[in-house]
């Protein structure tokens, strides 16, 4: 009887890795594919399939199955086969579901590497265009993973995977169900948090981000959770003199992440 049930965990695990998910926008499926993303079926039009050289090789090299279509028949075929619509930017591809790391193999890997780790994580953010910006500013600056929470929040999609140009094939991302536990194991692997909060919190300049750090963005509109406040060892703001006083998440992410890499990155 054992053997029978290990036996079919074991296919229901392969099962759960053969799921798919659709992607689209042409950044985002090319970076898929140089990736080495499996792509099961490509949607593209016949005007976008002569001017993009890269693609052409990519359907010709994988034997990549395919249907070619009239641009201005694109969104209704995606509409009625994948349910999608959009800025297509004439290709849609049917891939295996992206694969969330796995945060033992993130502590593992920042203990292992030379230099000191960086983390970025989300705290309740919900618009997929920030995730999308977050995760490309992200790719640019070298971030060793974003970690965002399993429930209640935005998750990877290909609308993010199209806003973030293709970055989400080289960031890894992990899902996790209490932001807080996780906070609570990645302190015992040496990691220090920093979040921002426009009170009592110093300016981003001013706290040393060389050693190993997370840094925590906020929701768009309720910033950090109370307890997610309380358990930062930093707590920083971006200072504004201007009249609007906040600024868009992933705008706050990208300062905050680049000065992180400035840091640790100095002019000589």
């Amino acid at each position: 009887m054992m053997k029978l049930w290990n036996a079919r965990l074991k296919l229901e695990k392969r099962m759960n890795k053969m799921d798919k998910e659709v992607l689209y926008g042409k950044n985002a499926v090319i970076e898929a594919l140089r990736a080495g993303r499996k792509v099961h079926h490509l949607l593209v039009s016949r005007e976008t399939l002569k001017k993009e050289g890269e693609l052409r090789k990519f359907i010709h090299d994988l034997k990549v199955s395919h249907e070619l279509v009239d641009t201005k028949k694109m969104k209704q075929v995606a509409h009625q086969k994948y349910q999608i619509s959009g800025q297509l930017q004439g290709v849609v591809a049917v891939v295996d579901e992206y694969e969330y790391l796995d945060l033992d193999q993130l502590i593992k890997k920042c203990e292992n590497q030379e230099k000191p780790a960086f983390i970025l994580m989300l705290d309740g953010l919900e618009d997929v265009h920030n995730l999308g910006a977050i995760l490309r500013s992200a790719e640019a600056v070298g971030v060793d993973a974003v970690i965002i929470p399993k429930h209640g929040t935005v998750s990877l999609n290909g609308a993010v995977a199209r806003l973030s140009a293709g970055a989400i094939e080289y960031v890894p991302v992990v899902q996790v169900t209490n932001l807080n536990r996780t906070v609570e194991r990645l302190k015992k692997a040496g990691i220090w948090f920093v979040g921002t909060d426009a009170n009592e919190s110093k300016d981003y300049r001013a706290v040393d981000v060389t050693m190993p750090v997370c840094v925590v963005i906020g929701s768009e509109g309720r910033g950090m959770s109370r307890l997610m406040k309380e358990t930062c060892d930093f707590l920083v703001h971006l200072p504004m003199v201007g009249r609007i006083t906040s600024l868009n998440a992933s705008v706050a992410a990208a300062l905050l992440m680049y000065e992180v890499f400035n840091q640790r990155n100095p002019i000589e």
